[in-house]
């Protein structure tokens, strides 16, 4: 047997006939290779990151438009097999796409039909992770909070996502449904949240507001405001009379629970 490390070939042709291999590779060939390579003989293992990287939504996005939910599935299975949180996926993917959908449309990119097909699907996914990963079990005595878009919009996948968030931090929520001054009219609700995307729409939630705190059967009842219109000026939930706003779902369960809290004790808590 020749070994091309030099003078001690016999010694190591021996101790491979021992059955020594370890022991060879120990005393011979490790110490060999750190000579050669003294700085970068360490190996380091890179684990997949386990969150959403800026890469992971631009290639993502497009998916949206061009491929049908369960390719989209398919793609956030395995962020999930990389050991992202679904809840991760759920406020650093799936929403941040939806809002990315609204800049192709504004930019010409691809139309209204294109831009709905692809929150049709966003929320296909969000009920498919729903199904698969169950929420936390809940107490019995839980805090309401149903989640809408207001009338006159379009889409309505923001309130898809709170809904889930929130179910999963234990809230009991409610679906999206037009009927909403009828719906909280006759049951307590500790939150309403309600997402706007159009500039369009602003203008007809201070009347809004008011009816809903006027027909509540809560009368502490906290009214939370999101989406892009409220993410590029977060002052504007102020103006029109609502409790307060959040940058995204999970920032929006810690603020939700803030205003609950302030309501009980009669103070006006702001975000």
């Amino acid at each position: 047997m020749i070994w091309p490390w030099g003078a001690d070939n016999r010694a190591g042709d021996t101790a491979v006939r021992q059955g020594n291999l370890s022991a060879l590779v120990e005393r011979e060939i490790i110490p060999r290779l750190v000579a050669a390579h003294p700085h970068d003989s360490v190996v380091t293992l890179v684990e997949p990151p386990k969150q959403i990287t800026a890469e992971d939504i631009a290639a993502f996005t497009p998916l949206t438009v061009t491929a049908e939910a369960d390719v989209l599935l398919d793609f956030v299975e395995r962020l999930i097999g990389r050991g992202v949180p679904v809840e991760t996926v759920l406020v650093e993917l799936l929403a941040p796409a939806a809002r990315r959908l609204g800049d192709f449309w504004e930019d010409d990119r691809c139309d209204f039909v294109d831009v709905t097909m692809g929150l049709w699907r966003l929320q296909e996914v969000v009920h498919e992770l729903s199904g698969r990963v169950p929420a936390v079990k809940r107490p019995s005595n839980k805090r309401r909070a149903p989640f809408c878009a207001v009338p006159g919009e379009q889409h309505s996948f923001g309130a898809v996502v709170l809904d889930d968030i929130f179910m999963r931090e234990g809230w009991l929520t409610e679906p999206t449904t037009p009927e909403l001054l009828a719906r909280i009219a006759p049951e307590w609700f500790d939150v309403i949240g309600l997402t706007v995307s159009c500039d369009s729409h602003i203008s007809a939630l201070p009347s809004l507001i008011r009816a809903i705190r006027n027909v509540s059967a809560n009368a502490r009842i906290a009214v939370m405001v999101g989406g892009r219109v409220f993410l590029e000026d977060p002052a504007r939930a102020a103006e029109v009379g609502a409790d307060g706003t959040a940058s995204d779902a999970r920032k929006a369960v810690k603020l939700a629970s803030k205003l609950v809290g302030a309501k009980a004790q009669g103070v006006t808590a702001g975000a």
